[in-house]
């Protein structure tokens, strides 16, 4: 039987439930879980993706937690895992991204739903022709710095995308000085909008460590999100690179 009861705690597939129909079966959201807009704000707050507010949580009684693997925190979810039915998914590729898509589809009864999205997205997100000569440093915080490395889904979204991961010798999330930031000696600089929220401000900071490197400010939700987002990320690489090649 279909949960009636559902508790999402990550803001990715928060989005991705609401786009496979469902609305009054989700009780309780992150206070990240931002989309879609007009839905979530009629939902309950369960505190943070690492912060999870478990009396919150107890008093909702869920019948169907959907967790993630990277965004939430283990000791937490092994505690809701004593009294709740929690899934637990862990994405670090596209091919991942659209099995978990299919898998939860079918844990809360939109398994044709889920089915059409992921077949959408699949036809949609083919792989970008690689842009010859151009390493990226995709930078997700700021004191310190910290890159997405190999074995992330940020990675394997560069990729997609036609990008070379300039610390694709390092895997998960390095913490980088500034000096191993211009040692890499990237040809791109992108500043992801989240988690760290990078604006216009930072570039002048990133050039004086990496004048020769071209920084751009790039959409953290698009590379980093692996729900229904994903179905934006085409036409949003397909600009990027259009902007990045053709200056």
């Amino acid at each position: 039987m279909a949960p009636k009861r559902i508790i999402s705690v990550v803001p990715s597939q928060t989005e991705l439930l609401f786009d496979l129909g469902l609305d009054e079966e989700v009780i309780g959201i992150t206070r990240f879980c931002i989309y879609p807009a007009d839905k979530v704000k009629q939902k309950t707050l369960v505190g943070g993706t690492k912060t999870l507010n478990i009396n919150a949580i107890h008093t909702l009684n869920p019948d169907f937690i959907l967790a993630n693997k990277e965004e939430n925190t283990r000791e937490q979810i092994e505690a809701l895992q004593q009294r709740y039915t929690v899934h637990v998914t862990d994405v670090n590729t596209l091919p991942d991204a659209l099995a978990m898509i299919r898998e939860v589809g079918t844990l809360v009864g939109k398994r044709i739903e889920a089915e059409a999205l992921a077949n959408q997205i699949e036809n949609a997100l083919l792989p970008f022709p690689p842009v010859p000569g151009l390493t990226v440093a995709y930078l997700i915080w700021r004191k310190p710095y910290m890159v997405a490395a190999a074995g992330t889904f940020i990675h394997a979204m560069l990729e997609q995308a036609g990008f070379q991961n300039a610390f694709a010798g390092q895997t998960r999330y390095p913490v980088v000085s500034a000096d191993a930031l211009k040692s890499a000696q990237p040809d791109l600089i992108f500043l992801s909008s989240e988690p760290y929220p990078f604006g216009q401000k930072h570039v002048a900071e990133l050039q004086a460590i990496c004048p020769s490197a071209r920084i751009r400010l790039v959409d953290g939700e698009v590379f980093s999100w692996y729900g229904s987002r994903l179905l934006r990320a085409s036409d949003y690489f397909r600009n990027l690179r259009t902007g990045i090649v053709t200056v």
